[in-house]
Order: C-alpha cells, then sequence, then structure tokens
C-alpha cells in the first residue's frame, strides 16, 4: 500500500539510481498518520533515577521507542539526569552545538576550554559542544541535562564551531528576575508567570542558545495555565511542587477549548516529563502552595525555522 513505485519494470539500472524511489502522493505526504515514522510517545522519568546511590549520567532515553540511534528523548535532542557526589567529577563530551544544565542540588566548580567558574543549587548553565566540559562538586549535587547530540546525529554531522560562550545564570537572579514577573500587576492577565532565559547572540529567537529553548516558572497557587501547544518537543522538569499539580495532555480540543481525552501527569518534585509537539497541554495547582517548573524545548530551532506556531486555546 504505501510501497513505491518501481521506476524500472524490466530495465537495467545504473549505480547511481539503485537508491532514488518514487512515491504517489497520497502515499508519502504524511508519514505520522500513515505510521511510516513513529509517533513520540508520552513518558515520565521519576526522580528516583538519580537521587541516591554512586555518581552517574542517566540518560531518559526514548531511542527504542522513537526507532532512532541513542540516546535520544526525542529526535533531536537528549536529556539526561546527572548524580555527582561530592569529592567526584564527571566529563561532558556530547557531539553537540548546544546544551542547557540546571543544578538541580550541590554545588561545585566547572571548566569549559579556558573558562572555569563555580555553580550552587538552582544556577542555569548554557555551553556550546566543541569542548569537552569538566563538573567537579564539592557537595552531593543533582543536574538536569539537555542537549541536541541526536539533531546532529541525524544529520550525520559534527560540531564545527561555538556559537556562544559558556554562559551562567546564577540562581539568585534567575530566581529574582522570576519573582519580579510573578510580582507584576498585570502577571495573573498573562497566560503564564515566567521568565526565558535568553542569549545576546541570539536576538531574533530571544531563546537560551540556538537551537534549545528554557523557561523558568511558577504555577500559582490555585491557578490553571490554559491549554496551549506548540510544534517543539518539551522536555519538562519539575523544581517543586506540592500534591495537587499535574498537567493534561492530548492531541484535540473540544468545543470549550478543554482537551479532549487528555493523558494525566501528576507531578512531584524531581519528576521529567516528556510533552510532544503539537499536543495540547494545560498546567493545573490545586493547592495552596507555589509549584515550580522548567521546560526545556529545541524552540530555538524552531522559533529560527519560522516553524514554532504556538497557540493558546
Amino acid at each position: 500500500m504505501n510501497s513505491a513505485i518501481q521506476p524500472h519494470s524490466n530495465l537495467e539500472v545504473s549505480p547511481h539510481e539503485i537508491d532514488a524511489e518514487y512515491f504517489e502522493y497520497s502515499k508519502a505526504a504524511n508519514p505520522i498518520s500513515a505510521n511510516l515514522i513513529t509517533r513520540i510517545p508520552y513518558q515520565i522519568f521519576p526522580a528516583s533515577l538519580y537521587d541516591s546511590g554512586t555518581s552517574r549520567t542517566v540518560a531518559l532515553d526514548l531511542s527504542e521507542k522513537l526507532e532512532c540511534e541513542g540516546p535520544a528523548t526525542g529526535p533531536g535532542l537528549c536529556a539526561s539526569f546527572i548524580r555527582l557526589n561530592a569529592g567526584d567529577d564527571v566529563t561532558l563530551a556530547p557531539n553537540a552545538t548546544s546544551q542547557v544544565l540546571y543544578v538541580i542540588d550541590g554545588s561545585g566548580s566547572l571548566a569549559y576550554g579556558e573558562t572555569a567558574f563555580e555553580w550552587t543549587k538552582g544556577c542555569f548553565i548554557a555551553l556550546p559542544g566543541m569542548n569537552s566540559t569538566i563538573l567537579k562538586a564539592s557537595a552531593d549535587a543533582r543536574f538536569y541535562w539537555v542537549h541536541d547530540e541526536p539533531l546532529l546525529r541525524y544529520l550525520g554531522v559534527s560540531r564545527s564551531e561555538d556559537r556562544f560562550t559558556p554562559t551562567l545564570y546564577p540562581a539568585a537572579v534567575a530566581s529574582a528576575k522570576l519573582r519580579e514577573a510573578a510580582d507584576d500587576p498585570r502577571a495573573q492577565d498573562r497566560s503564564r508567570i515566567s521568565v526565558l532565559l535568553g542569549n545576546s547572540h541570539f536576538p531574533q529567537t530571544r531563546t537560551v542558545t540556538h537551537v534549545l529553548w528554557a523557561m523558568y516558572g511558577i504555577l500559582p497557587a490555585g491557578s490553571i495555565q490554559k491549554p496551549h501547544r506548540h510544534q517543539s518537543i518539551a522536555l519538562d522538569f519539575i523544581i517543586d511542587c506540592p500534591t495537587g499539580c499535574y498537567s493534561l495532555v492530548g492531541t484535540e480540543l473540544d468545543e470549550n477549548g478543554h482537551i479532549r481525552n487528555p493523558k494525566r501527569v501528576d507531578w512531584t518534585p524531581g519528576l521529567a516529563f516528556v510533552t510532544p509537539p503539537g499536543y495540547w497541554h494545560a498546567h493545573f495547582n490545586e493547592s495552596d502552595r507555589e509549584a515550580f517548573l522548567i521546560p526545556i524545548q529545541d524552540a530555538g530551532l524552531q522559533t529560527y525555522l519560522r516553524s514554532l506556531d504556538i497557540r493558546f486555546s
């Protein structure tokens, strides 16, 4: 049904034509609907993967479900948890152009080429990829780490230049900026209360790197973030939350603007989960305390390609 039209029935094929295929339009125009390519799955990754034990890196690998080479959490991104106990170090060396680290807990130092600085709990760090990164922990540390190696692997390319320099977003500054946004009198009229991390090298996209997008957000007590969607994948991390926080995710809205037949993702501190591109999602806080989250997406690239297509219900 979906096989290629055979261009040569009884003709000898030259070597440079062997790989050529021809498809009738309706058989190839939408490979996802035709199940020729796998959909990005829902998936949650609990804090128990990294909250105790030896130092280690835990890739949140969905490559088997994606039918691609791994590790990969999405077609173009890989997320990992890193546990680094006091006195230990780890070297990060993905074939990537963009990396974002969030320091879940702990303190220590970072070295990237000639750049070196200290990090503490709550910091964000953006890194390019030409050099290896060495993380050293002075206190037991945990990280959420996202990079774009799967994208480069699919394209069959290697990193060739750094498009930006290692950039630190100190915890105190990021938290102050978020609180400033939350305290704005107009905050309750906005679709969400958050700050987007940017980099001066990317004024067009206003994103943390040219590929990655990172948001630091609050879900206020008793609030709902109405459904929205975008063509970027979201690799969400829950920094902290009380019981009663969750997301609803689905492919369609009903006539009232609510998600039809949604999948529910209950939040817990330290949880990561995948929101597939194009899916509607809404966030709920039914408690009396704030919750904090970090979605990391490939929206830097999608924005540059003019394909992000973000919509709100």
